[in-house]
């Protein structure tokens, strides 16, 4: 069936539409006081402006190598009863420049807003994967469900200062869309300062490439908020992670828990060592768990969940308040690549309400809680508490209006190292102290582009 394009023309031809009072089943764009209704396939370059809302009418693909382009302030926005998701779709491009004072705002339109409200933001690009997942997961169509490429170095725009509200969508289990998702986005593409608030899946998850990120958070999702797989082989710095500890998605009977990372290569009948192997760099984060608050959900899992054949190097960062534990290393590989000291949780601190180290699902790979512990804190030069208080943050589990500065005293004023290959990479700033905010500058976690509280 033919699909009907609904978008924003040339100005003579907004001028048209704004007098049409066609419906949804028409080719005209829906232009009613300001408001601009979209759906279906955009095949030429668009231009979305601030003084006009855009609502996403179900799915909206950007193809055919067109450029959307979104002013700073825009704000686009979705009703429950279609949970619009936009999908820049491989090689076209999304030019979504914010500025902190005006950010550009994916949101839900209802007067009660609810996680789910809004679908999500979809980038896909040309870069490598490993074809653990072979399409496109959320119920996309068919046109659409292809992802991956072989240029690791692929350009799909720029996102800066973009908050993402609201979203995630169910159409199966373990088949959602999330706040961000990237697929196989290449190191061409600009992503920094994205919050994705109040989702009812992931916040971000990354299926392969090899894109870079500065700024990033995750605030109140329900499930994992830093979900990366199929290859995904970027660099990442300055990132919070914070959770709801009431809030988590439908599990049903899957068995699934909600993590702040859950970091995987394949899946089980791949053997887990598909290539390339899932090995993010990162730096300088903070992530919060429930801390066994009042009332929290059954299904919270683990600080970190290091699964699957994944390589890691998380360094310079606080993970507190694990509810099940606070690192998990699952599967041999994945156990493998840490003894051998190609995975690190280095010049880190760690403190969880259940066990800080676990260990799981290991068959021939010697790695105990215990000597996990021996290679974080020997080796890696990482610290573990057994009470949130000594990591000396000033108000992390304040989940309305959290304060992640460290106090006067805290682990967290000092003793990063970018010490390896991977660390002293240009792209990372070379900071003093652990954690995503530095105790003597500007918190930019505070900035206007950034809210909490919801």
């Amino acid at each position: 069936m033919k699909k009907n394009i609904y978008l924003l023309g040339l100005a003579g031809l907004l001028g048209l539409a704004s007098c049409s009072k066609k419906n949804d089943s028409g080719t005209t764009p829906i232009v009613s006081n300001g408001k601009v209704d979209v759906r279906g396939v955009i095949t030429a370059s668009q231009h979305w402006t601030a003084d006009k809302v855009y609502r996403l009418r179900g799915y909206v693909y950007v193809d055919n190598n067109a450029t959307l382009t979104i002013d700073p302030g825009t704000k686009i926005v979705s009703n429950k009863d279609s949970a619009g998701v936009l999908v820049i779709y491989k090689g076209s491009k999304i030019m979504a420049q914010g500025t902190a004072d005006k950010p550009i705002v994916f949101t839900s339109n209802e007067t009660d807003r609810k996680p789910g409200d809004l679908g999500g933001l979809v980038i896909v690009g040309l870069a490598t994967g490993n074809e653990n997942h072979t399409v496109l997961e959320g119920g996309v169509d068919v046109a659409h469900q292809k992802f991956g490429g072989t240029n690791d170095a692929d350009n799909s725009g720029v996102l800066q200062y973009v908050r993402i509200e609201y979203g995630g969508k169910a159409v199966n289990p373990g088949d959602e869309i999330n706040g961000l998702s990237m697929y196989t986005v290449g190191s061409g593409t600009t992503v920094d300062h994205i919050e994705v608030v109040r989702g009812l899946d992931d916040a971000f998850e990354f299926f392969g490439g090899a894109f870079n990120a500065k700024y990033l958070i995750a605030y109140n999702c329900a499930d994992d908020d830093f979900d990366m797989d199929d290859g995904y082989h970027g660099k990442i710095q300055f990132a919070v992670s914070i959770k709801d500890p009431t809030f988590t998605d439908n599990k049903g009977t899957t068995g699934d828990i909600s993590n702040n990372f859950e970091v995987d290569n394949t899946k089980d009948a791949l053997g887990y060592m598909s290539t390339p192997v899932t090995f993010p760099v990162m730096s300088n984060f903070t992530a919060i768990g429930p801390n066994n608050a009042s009332g929290v959900s059954a299904d919270y899992g683990y600080g970190m969940r290091w699964r699957r054949g994944a390589k890691f190097i998380l360094a310079n960062s606080i993970v507190m308040g694990g509810q099940k534990a606070g690192m998990d290393i699952d599967n041999d590989p994945t156990a493998t690549y840490y003894v051998n000291s190609e995975s690190g949780f280095r010049n880190s601190l760690l403190q969880s309400y259940g066990a800080n180290y676990q260990t799981d699902k290991l068959t021939s790979v010697a790695l105990t809680a215990a000597t996990l512990k021996s290679l974080v804190e020997t080796r890696d030069g990482s610290k573990s508490f057994a009470n949130a208080t000594d990591v000396g943050l000033t108000d992390p589990f304040n989940n309305q209006a959290p304060n992640l500065m460290p106090k006067t005293g805290s682990p967290a004023l000092n003793g990063a190292a970018f010490t390896g290959t991977a660390l002293s990479d240009a792209f990372f700033t070379k900071t003093t102290y652990v954690g995503a905010v530095d105790p003597t500058g500007t918190d930019w976690t505070k900035a206007g582009w950034a809210v909490y509280a919801r």
